[in-house]
């Protein structure tokens, strides 16, 4: 029989690892890593007027820059149409880890909806399971997170920041949103791990038992 329980730890537990998968997933693919140095729109000068500055973005394998009358147009998208296009072996590797780490959290979100109603498989607590995953998922992102700094000396970012840009220097640019993003998620991923073990012990207390043998199949705890 199928007994859903509910508590604030095993809740909050499922809804931080549904946040951090999507958050690390929205940082792999957003192109606002490295803000380049402010650039002018020719566009805009040729009208006579000031011309307008911008700062142009790149990603692991995506770029915005202002394109059009006024300089209003944003082009977004892949600057690589191959992974061997990827600004450098660095970025590469980075992409591979962050990519590795992104897709086991997206597999521990999934699971951990079907925790508010089974939560053991094999015999295994899948609190447990999940969070040995994701401790293997922290691992992955924070390699991956490591490896991203040492790419800035590729000609793709040069082009963006300037000649002194050099590995972990990023010179004229500056880190982005997404960045900051994807190490605030790998922070709340080595969290999550922890608080797995938290949910774990949460509905397998004693009141929860009882609850169970009373016959009830929604069991909802503080």
């Amino acid at each position: 029989m199928c007994h859903v329980i509910v508590t604030c730890r095993s809740m909050l537990w499922t809804l931080l690892s549904i946040v951090v998968a999507f958050a690390e997933l929205i940082a792999f693919m957003s192109p606002d890593w490295l803000l380049g140095s402010p650039r002018s729109d020719s566009s805009v000068s040729k009208e006579g007027v000031d011309s307008g500055k911008y700062r142009p973005s790149l990603g692991l394998y995506s770029r915005c820059l202002h394109i059009g009358t006024w300089g209003r147009g944003v082009s977004c998208g892949p600057y690589a149409n191959s992974f061997g296009e990827v600004a450098s072996g660095f970025w590469q590797a980075a992409m591979l880890f962050l990519a590795a780490g992104t897709l086991v959290l997206g597999v521990v979100a999934c699971m951990s909806i079907f925790t508010l109603c089974f939560q053991s498989i094999l015999k295994k607590s899948i609190f447990n399971v999940c969070g040995l995953l994701q401790a293997i998922a922290g691992l992955l992102l924070m390699v991956g997170l490591m490896l991203y700094p040492a790419g800035w000396g590729s000609e793709k970012v040069i082009s963006y920041c300037g000649s002194d840009a050099l590995p972990f220097r990023p010179a004229l640019c500056s880190l982005g949103w997404a960045f900051y993003a994807a190490i605030g998620g790998t922070l709340a991923t080595f969290l999550c791990a922890v608080l797995s073990a938290q949910a774990e012990i949460a509905t397998s207390s004693d009141k929860v038992q009882e609850e169970i043998e009373e016959g009830k199949s929604l069991i909802c705890l503080l």
